[in-house]
């Protein structure tokens, strides 16, 4: 047994179970609010972000997943806004690399929208990151610069390449729109798997106010499956990655094809995911407005006594599901927060 797994009784001491039974093995960290684009279905186009000084330094974050680590947190993923925008954003990749080495974590990923990923494909992988998420929601330039508002469809599809052949694992990530990109899902899905790349299919979720009615975007993702089973043959696999999609194979094109249906079907049974805000703020819902402050104890003290006490709480008030709902009558978004503070 590697000695960094430590003493089992003792893993089992501080595992963090929530009410429910879930042990939480999953971490996802935004590193900033910011990003490089302007999705029209998760940020207005004139945001306003956060002030520097209220995110946690590179420093403080490293800490902050190392002792989620040593709670049992076996999977790390660093997401935005756009973690690639983060400054020296690799040195903290770098640093908690270590975890993997040690045996402690078993992998270290992040979610991009690709726009700097050419810059740092090559880095990421040398840190030990062995696949990647890739946003993209059409491969029309006209059409990505419209959902995106001033995207350039070639420097994420240059970041994909550079990510290749790098040997990253890449898996596109796409929200699925209504009247936006509905007719070009199968064409998508043909040229990620043609790719050798899995592709997820992601619901519409209500979060943050934006500049036009999410009514007029969803798209449920029950409907998108039954459209696609007119062209492809599809078979339900249990195959999972550790995160909420369900995935099914594709006869036609040999590739999988997963689905993240937070509003048709939730995934909330088997929530094993906690979120930290680039604030130190703890979600233990993505989509509920609960809220445990890490920042006070992570500051308040040199050691981690404070703050693991904090991630307890937090655990302990997990709920048992979300609250997302998209209705016409609703004039506010079911989560104030934007996705962009949060991280996906």
């Amino acid at each position: 047994m590697n000695d960094a797994v430590g003493n089992p009784l003792e893993a089992s001491s501080s595992a963090m179970v929530d009410p429910f039974g879930r042990t939480i093995t999953y971490l996802r960290v935004s590193v900033t609010d910011r990003c490089d684009l302007r999705c029209f279905y998760c940020m207005s186009e004139d945001m306003t972000f956060l002030p520097k000084a209220d995110l946690l330094s590179l420093d403080e974050l490293d800490r902050l997943c190392t002792t989620f680590v040593t709670k049992g947190v076996k999977k790390l993923r660093l997401t935005g806004g756009e973690p690639l925008v983060r400054r020296n954003v690799l040195s903290l990749v770098r640093s908690l690399s270590r975890h993997l080495v040690s045996g402690a974590l078993e992998e270290l990923t992040l979610t991009t929208n690709g726009m700097q990923l050419a810059k740092h494909a090559s880095e990421l992988a040398d840190c030990g990151v062995r696949r990647i998420n890739v946003s993209l929601d059409t491969l029309d330039p006209k059409r990505f610069s419209t959902i995106t508002r001033w995207g350039e469809i070639q420097k994420v599809l240059d970041g994909i390449r550079a990510a290749r052949t790098a040997g990253l694992a890449v898996k596109i990530n796409v929200v699925a729109l209504k009247n936006q990109n509905e007719d070009e899902l199968p064409s998508l899905i043909r040229w990620a798997h043609g790719q050798g790349m899995q592709l997820t299919l992601i619901e519409v979720m209500p979060m943050g106010a934006i500049d036009i009615s999410r009514v007029d975007q969803y798209l449920p993702l029950s409907l998108v499956r039954a459209r696609l089973a007119e062209q492809f043959s599809m078979t339900d696999t249990p195959e999972t990655t550790g995160g909420p999609a369900r995935y099914v194979s594709i006869a036609e094109t040999g590739g999988k094809l997963g689905f993240i249906t937070p509003m048709t079907h939730n995934f909330c049974e088997s929530c094993n995911r906690v979120r930290v805000t680039c604030t130190g703020t703890l979600h233990a819902c993505l989509g509920q407005e609960d809220a445990v402050d890490l920042r006070r104890p992570l500051r308040a003290s040199h050691n981690d006594e404070l703050l693991s006490a904090a991630i307890d709480r937090a655990v302990r008030l997990k709920p048992k599901g979300h609250d997302f709902i998209i209705d016409r009558r609703a004039q506010q978004a079911s989560v104030s927060r934007h996705m962009s503070v949060t991280g996906g």
